[in-house]
């Protein structure tokens, strides 16, 4: 079987591709580049703009006009926004939201045998867990992406994100540190931590954890050399975490 992939939208977005794309190694899939004939087409969309939708819905047009038979799966933003629209596309077999994007190959699977449509997204507004997804290598790459966090509580009167992407929500620092060691075991040295806002990092764990502590424990994992974040506001920036971090 094969799987292509197209990615829309920000960093976070090509760190979730990449999460997939193992699951889909892990279940005997081969990857292809998504103009070549595909069995499945995933297509993790993004719907900060008009043009993010439309580009989504171009993504699925060209999938069938590749391959007709093929299953093709809406993933993300556009899909947590508008899942109806989305589920009304010609072609599209598949439609998931932003947290439950783990279920992609259980939904493939049931579509296989059901010969029905899939739809699955969750309230992200109410849902405060963070989807732990995980990434042990990149290909064609010498730095690796981590997602440590998830969602926007700032609800800015000009922004889609906190609906698509829901409640600020942090990966445990236990999984984060698993995930390095892994990285680091595959050979990367440079660390980009990424988010949606990072620098919420922590605030809805039980522990007092923050951004900085995910530094500090990361800077700890032999043969990491660099730690970098992926884009952050100037509210981290306080005393404490420029002397802490020697910024």
């Amino acid at each position: 079987m094969k799987v292509a992939f197209s990615t829309l939208g920000c960093r976070v977005n090509t760190y979730e591709t990449e999460a997939l794309i193992e699951l889909f190694k892990e279940e005997g899939y081969k990857i292809v580049d998504f103009g070549e004939k595909a069995d499945v087409y995933v297509i993790n969309s993004c719907t900060v703009t008009n043009m993010g939708d439309k580009k989504s819905r171009q993504m699925v047009h060209r999938a069938h006009r590749t391959n007709t038979e093929a299953i093709i799966a809406m993933v993300g933003c556009y899909s947590q926004i508008k899942p109806d629209e989305v589920s009304k596309i010609p072609g599209v077999n598949i439609v998931l939201g932003t947290r439950n994007k783990k279920e992609l190959v259980y939904r493939i699977n049931k579509f296989k045998e059901e010969r029905e449509n899939q739809v699955s997204f969750k309230d992200v507004l109410k849902d405060k867990v963070f989807e732990d997804l995980k990434v042990k290598n990149y290909d064609n790459r010498t730095r690796a992406f981590i997602k440590i966090q998830d969602g926007c509580n700032n609800f800015c009167s000009y922004c889609l994100i906190p609906y698509a992407r829901g409640a600020s929500v942090s990966k445990p620092i236990s999984s984060i540190i698993e995930e390095v060691k892994d990285l680091s075991k595959n050979g990367f040295k440079e660390i980009i931590l990424s988010g949606i806002d990072v620098s919420s990092y922590g605030k809805d764990l039980k522990e007092e954890i923050t951004l900085v502590n995910a530094f500090e424990e990361i800077d700890k994992i032999d043969g990491i050399e660099r730690i970098r974040i992926g884009s952050i506001g100037p509210e981290f920036f306080t005393d404490d975490h420029i002397i802490r971090l020697k910024i």
